[in-house]
């Protein structure tokens, strides 16, 4: 054969697979695109209409609250109903059935957890009103997945599966999915637990002292300032949640309006309503409060027949059955004993723990993010938040008329005699709760004297009240530096708040530094490699940017100062690596330098300055004035089913990408991590038109949508986009009409 004949037919063959990987993308992932123009027939009792704006967020106009609720649940399935699937899945430990064995340890955890079994009692519970809500955002929901099947979004198709019904009880599951990220303590209580077994008990309390032992808890930041700190006179909110990157991303951008409902922000997809936004009359954000709302109990229990001690008496456990399905066809049992403090969390060894959690110890359950979303002043809005069952969290506020405000909020179990740091004696009865804290009682501020309130999941309870909770409060650097930006000026304006948005500033690693510095300039002469190092340290004004030298440097010296204490608290001088030193930690350790823990502090800085060089060079090479900091905190964001594809799938995923920040920073980052801002918001109650609004990649989770990932860009650079409210320019407009008219 001839080679034009031979290229001729490589040709044929090359245009063939290209026309087939065509005409397969048109079919699983063009064709399930959703409508956004046009007209359709449903199940609303009046014409509604759903205006998208250039980012695609949908603008929702109904005449009733049930039909705006039943859009709401229709355009977010549009979006991202695969991910919603996914959200249920994960808590329900169903992730498994369509995900392999990878999934399965995580399928296991939310079984024992009981979250399905949660979700559906929850249901059951559900005042009239908030059934009624949930219940029509579902139908949205399932009228969008009747009228698609067959061109449902492209990971169905991937998978080899169709999503059931939506139901009530899913929505739960995505509230209680949330819930399980916000509230992880009691894993906390094992590591304090192995901590003291294998280390010198004084200094694990001297770690514990300042809350969390780790940096990487979800972090989040809000703030308002009142009329007398911004240049309109009128209030400002700003709030970005750090949660973990994912794409699609966590949060759904929507406007939602009917009779006594305007309210615009980003709902959670899957749950109805606005979780973080504004009316017309208010303004709110939310931080994670970091109350310790878990207890483990240590069990004397009968694995054979579920007969366990308490208070003297034997008692009998629940037994629950679980069936988990794993994808291929294979099953696994799992039973579940569940003691009078809940589910039996941990058995391995002869040991039983069991875990008692506010969010599964309820008598009702309710669902008032409407109420939240119709409230019109304080006064309204603390009697919605007083009905949220959980998880623990803080609330910035402000409204038109001027005001601001902060509410803890959360059941915050009421105990005696231990602190729930440490797994309890579950035998003996003595450790029980004596209840939950009521609301009243929570940490509450209205109009403060300095016209300004900032979370950033600082411990907020006043000093010596006996009234504090215990919990895992971050360490004040993010909080202070939001702070001290706020107060170093007035006549703040909605597009200044990006800047503390983006803030990369972290005291702690500015005093570590510094500290660095002041160590070699005492015994410097006996290290002369530090050089190089330490002239890229002098100067700098602590900005953990991604193409500097100095923030990489301080990044290995706290990783390998760490990795001393570590040594240190153990009793064999083996390192002890259930524990990773907070930063606050570390800096009451080098400001009061006491004699037990280390001999000479100046030998210990510089000495894990020249590990971290060391490290750094195998790294990124002999010059440390090539370094970069961000190659070293890199982050790539994969689509959980696309983004795994061969060849193709790299395109669908946000990454590499080298990030500025760190724990401590208002723009957090930490090592090692992927949690980040989830979203940035800023309300301007001077024109809610000039309010701003964005998340990390975009509205819709279907990969060929243009809206896939449009906000990335914007997001990194610092720049949002207003959240139109008075005003909508749309560019496409979808009008649900009644059925048989």
């Amino acid at each position: 054969m001839t080679l034009p004949r031979v290229l001729k037919y490589v040709n044929i063959l090359i245009g063939a697979a290209l026309a087939a990987l065509g005409a397969a993308a048109y079919w699983f992932a063009w064709r399930p695109l959703p409508k956004i123009q046009g007209e359709i027939r449903a199940p609303v009792a009046a014409r509604a209409v759903v205006s998208r704006d250039r980012l695609g967020v949908p603008h929702i106009l109904a005449a009733n609250q049930a039909d705006a609720l039943f859009v709401q649940g229709y355009v977010t399935a549009q979006d991202r109903l695969f991910q919603m699937d996914a959200l249920r899945r994960s808590a329900a430990g169903e992730l498994a059935e369509i995900a392999g064995r990878g999934a399965l340890e995580s399928d296991r955890l939310m079984r024992r957890m009981r979250l399905a079994r949660l979700a559906q009692e929850g249901a059951r519970r559900l005042p009239a009103e908030d059934r009624a809500a949930l219940a029509a955002y579902a139908r949205g929901v399932n009228h969008f997945m009747e009228t698609h099947r067959g061109r449902l979004p492209l990971e169905f198709s991937l998978l080899g599966y169709d999503p059931r019904p939506w139901s009530l009880a899913d929505s739960i599951l995505v509230f209680l999915n949330m819930a399980v990220t916000l509230e992880d303590c009691w894993p906390q209580e094992l590591r304090k637990e192995a901590l003291l077994a294998g280390g010198d008990p004084a200094k694990v309390d001297f770690l514990y002292a300042s809350g969390w032992v780790d940096d990487t808890p979800p972090g989040s930041n809000a703030w308002a300032l009142s009329g007398a700190l911004t240049a309109s006179r009128r209030p400002i909110l700003a709030g970005d949640p750090h949660l973990e990157f994912t794409i699609p991303s966590i949060w759904h951008m929507a406007h939602i309006r009917g009779p006594r409902l305007n309210v615009s922000g980003v709902a959670l997809p899957g749950l109805p309503g606005i979780v973080i936004g504004h009316n017309d009359r208010i303004a709110w954000s939310v931080t994670s409060l970091e109350a310790d709302t878990q207890d483990l109990y240590i069990e004397k229990l009968n694995p054979a027949n579920g007969l366990y001690q308490y208070a003297g008496r034997t008692e009998q456990a629940r037994a629950g059955a679980e069936l988990i399905r794993i994808k291929g066809g294979n099953r696994e049992n799992l039973m579940v004993w569940s003691t009078r403090h809940g589910p039996v969390l941990v058995a391995e060894g002869g040991r039983f723990l069991s875990l008692r959690w506010t969010m599964s110890d309820m008598d009702g359950f309710a669902m008032p993010v409407l109420d939240i979303n119709r409230a019109r002043n304080w006064e309204e809005f603390r009697a919605a938040l007083g009905r949220l069952p959980g998880p623990a969290l803080n609330f910035v506020y402000a409204d038109a008329a001027g005001n601001i405000g902060y509410q803890a909020v959360g059941r915050l179990p009421l105990r005696k005699g231990y602190d729930g740091s440490l797994p309890a004696d579950g035998a003996s009865g003595e450790f029980d709760w004596r209840g939950v804290m009521p609301f009243d009682k929570l940490p509450s501020t209205f109009n403060p004297p300095g016209g300004m309130i900032v979370s950033a999941n600082q411990d907020p309870f006043p000093a010596g009240s006996p009234d504090r909770a215990p919990g895992y409060y971050a360490p004040p650097y993010r909080f202070r530096q939001i702070r001290d930006r706020l107060r170093a000026k007035a006549q703040w304006n909605a597009a200044e708040m990006l800047s503390i948005q983006m803030d990369i500033y972290s005291g702690f690693a500015h005093f570590l530094a510094r500290e660095i510095l002041a160590a070699y300039e005492r015994r410097g002469s006996s290290y002369p490699a530090l050089a190089e190092a330490v002239r890229q340290l002098k100067g700098w004004n602590g900005q953990m940017s991604a193409s500097d030298a100095a923030p990489m440097i301080v990044g290995l010296a706290y990783r390998h100062l760490r990795a001393a204490l570590a040594r240190r608290v153990s009793k064999t001088g083996q390192p002890v690596y259930t524990i990773a030193a907070a930063a606050a930690v570390v800096e009451r350790l080098l400001r009061e330098r006491p004699p037990d823990w280390f001999r000479d502090y100046d030998q210990l800085l510089l000495d894990n300055l020249s590990e971290a060089l060391e490290e750094g060079r195998r790294m990124q090479g002999r010059d440390v004035r090539k370094w970069e900091y961000g190659r070293l905190n890199r982050l790539e964001i994969v689509n959980p089913v696309v983004g795994r594809l061969p060849v193709v799938g790299r395109y669908f995923n946000i990454g590499e990408v080298l990030m500025p920040g760190s724990a401590e920073t208002p723009r957090q980052k930490p090592l090692g991590s992927s949690v980040s801002p989830s979203m940035r918001m800023v309300v301007d109650f001077a024109d809610l038109d000039r309010s701003l609004l964005n998340i990390p990649a975009g509205q819709s989770g279907q990969v060929l949508s243009r809206h896939y990932r449009d906000q990335w860009n914007a997001y990194m650079a610092g720049r949002s986009y207003p959240m139109q409210f008075h005003k909508i320019e749309a560019e496409a407009t979808l009008v649900f009409l009644p059925e048989g008219r």
